[in-house]
């Protein structure tokens, strides 16, 4: 799945080449790819892209002028909540889900693609003829486009928690966030109402930055520990997202994989200590982790309630 680095990669993939061009098609090509029906996809053709915007894993892609109204606020800027407010124009809203993923086009053929073939789930076509492709692989189809007058009528965004890259989120907002959790650490830091933007990957490697297990519970963290957890959460995101910087959106997969010292490495060396990365499955997902380096050299059980919780 795309989280917080790659999908602000994607945005300033987008700014740099919507920014100022006009929409003139929009083609949603699954049943459910589409969310909303007011506005109606026609309100956007015509209009022009006036900033692009994160919130989360969230893209936004502003638009104004035509059917949107008068006038778009282009403060967009790169952090979750602090993503652009609409007094006049349009917001389409992408959420890429886990099999999602955005193709650049500089043309396309004539003839257009016909609905429920292949991966393809949403076309978007500029008057200079170039734009995107929204595709999603496999058979869960969750990738979702939102077209809004405001991106706080999504109600994904709308429950997001702050932004970990935003300049506010200091270690003294962490420590309140984590204030009264009874969760353990790995599905506090995946929680999108929490902390936007964080998923599956990067959590993994939060945690094998700050040599902390998983499985560890909010509430025993000590005071160092959440200093060592959220500096490793700052570095972590900074340092993806620096690494994503200015790489074409058909690189950004290959960028992430390359970047990633334990997720999706099972069985491979950790690249601090040595020790044999493990894993522990869940129905749907799976974590990564070292042992040496973040629960004291004991493996941790392969389900979901493990007793080493230390």
């Amino acid at each position: 799945m795309p989280e917080l680095p790659e999908v602000e990669a994607l945005r300033a993939f987008l700014d740099s080449r919507l920014v100022g061009k006009e929409i003139v098609r929009v083609l949603p090509l699954t049943v459910n790819v589409l969310k909303t029906y007011d506005p109606p996809l026609s309100a956007l053709e015509g209009t022009t892209v006036t900033a692009v915007a994160r919130h989360g894993k969230y893209l936004d892609i502003v638009t104004a002028g035509a059917g949107a109204g008068a006038g778009a606020d282009a403060d967009a800027g790169a952090g979750g909540a602090r993503g652009t407010r609409d007094v006049g124009g349009l917001h389409l809203a992408v959420h890429l889900a886990r099999a999602g993923w955005l193709r650049w086009k500089d043309s396309f053929s004539g003839a257009p693609p016909r609905p429920g073939k292949g991966p393809l789930a949403w076309r978007t076509v500029l008057a200079e003829g170039d734009g995107f492709d929204l595709t999603e692989a496999g058979t869960a189809k969750r990738l979702a486009v939102h077209l809004v007058r405001d991106p706080a009528d999504v109600p994904g965004i709308a429950r997001l928690g702050p932004d970990p890259l935003d300049a506010a989120f200091d270690r003294a907002a962490f420590a309140r966030l984590l204030a009264g959790e009874r969760r353990q650490i790995k599905g506090a830091l995946r929680d999108q109402r929490l902390i936007a933007g964080i998923g599956n990957a990067y959590s993994d490697e939060i945690l094998h930055a700050a040599r902390m297990s998983p499985f560890k519970p909010v509430k025993n963290l000590s005071e160092d520990e959440i200093t060592g957890l959220y500096e490793a959460l700052r570095t972590t995101l900074g340092d993806a997202v620096e690494r994503s910087r200015g790489v074409a959106a058909g690189g950004l997969k290959a960028e992430k994989k390359t970047g990633l010292r334990v997720h999706g490495r099972t069985g491979e060396a950790c690249p601090v200590c040595g020790d044999t990365i493990r894993e522990v499955s869940f129905s749907d997902s799976s974590l990564q982790y070292c042992p040496t380096c973040q629960t004291g050299g004991r493996p941790l059980a392969d389900r979901r309630m493990s007793r080493l919780l230390k």
